[in-house]
């Protein structure tokens, strides 16, 4: 965890100063999906830092992820930069996310906003913190461990994709008896899950392995789960193609409702 911290870290402030920058390069994937110098950069960095630390553990990360065709267990999984839309509109709702699999479970993970100066992370102990800053490279900050609310079943707190919401969505949520609604770009919807501020995040569209298991990892280390959308069962990871299936994290409690 402290590896992949330093890195998270490292990778964020290469971002920053391309974000902050007059002016940056993007292009766009054979998927349609835009991809910008910052999401190399991020990407280069971490990778070099990983493969240095840990040699003997699979590596895929989403801009190398043509290169794994074949599906594993247990390994690592980056995405150098979560929320590309986000970034290149500059709304900031983006993050570096890294995280280990085990068995097809994401226990640690990593999820990094730079320009929203929040951190949240399993501890090797596989509880989720949030880091208060400055976040110095070496010692780490304040660690506050994070925990899912007790949902109120008549009065949901919901938080849905922010470029991302569509009928489909609206139409799932709508079976629920909702408080309040937020929005949210990138990883750090499992993040407001983890930490109480929402209850439920169905994602009801298409996402990558990298897009979730950090996520995914912190919110499990704060006591939430994450299941699939057709049969409320876990969400595994190592797929073969790393595509999830749509799928819904929630606080425990939260009474979920068929697809």
């Amino acid at each position: 965890m402290a590896e992949m911290r330093r890195l998270a870290l490292e990778a964020g402030a290469r971002i920053m100063e391309i974000y902050e920058a007059d002016d940056f390069d993007v292009k766009v994937k054979s998927d349609a999906s835009p991809v910008t110098e910052a999401d190399e950069a991020a990407d280069a960095l971490i990778s070099a830092g990983l493969r240095a630390a840990f040699p003997e553990v699979a590596l895929v990360t989403e801009e190398q992820a043509a290169s794994h065709g074949q599906s594993v267990e247990t390994f690592l999984i980056v995405d150098p930069l979560d929320g590309t839309k986000e970034f290149i509109n500059r709304r900031g709702d983006f993050t570096v996310n890294i995280a280990y699999v085990e068995a097809g479970v994401p226990t640690r993970g990593v999820v990094y906003a730079p320009a929203k100066g929040r951190m949240f992370y399993t501890r090797a102990d596989g509880v989720a913190v949030e880091e208060d800053g400055p976040f110095d490279i070496e010692t780490p900050g304040t660690q506050r461990p994070i925990r899912v609310a007790a949902p109120d079943n008549a009065a949901l707190m919901v938080v849905a994709s922010k470029s991302h919401r569509d009928q489909a969505t609206d139409d799932y949520i709508g079976k629920y008896a909702v408080k309040d609604m937020t929005s949210a770009g990138s990883s750090l919807k499992f993040c407001l899950v983890a930490t109480g501020e929402a209850d439920l995040y169905p994602r009801v569209g298409r996402t990558m392995e990298w897009d979730t298991a950090a996520g995914h990892a912190v919110l499990l280390g704060a006591g939430g789960q994450v299941v699939r959308f057709d049969d409320h069962s876990p969400l595994r990871y190592g797929k073969e193609g790393f595509a999830n299936p749509f799928f819904i994290a929630h606080a425990p409690g939260v009474a979920l409702q068929p697809a």
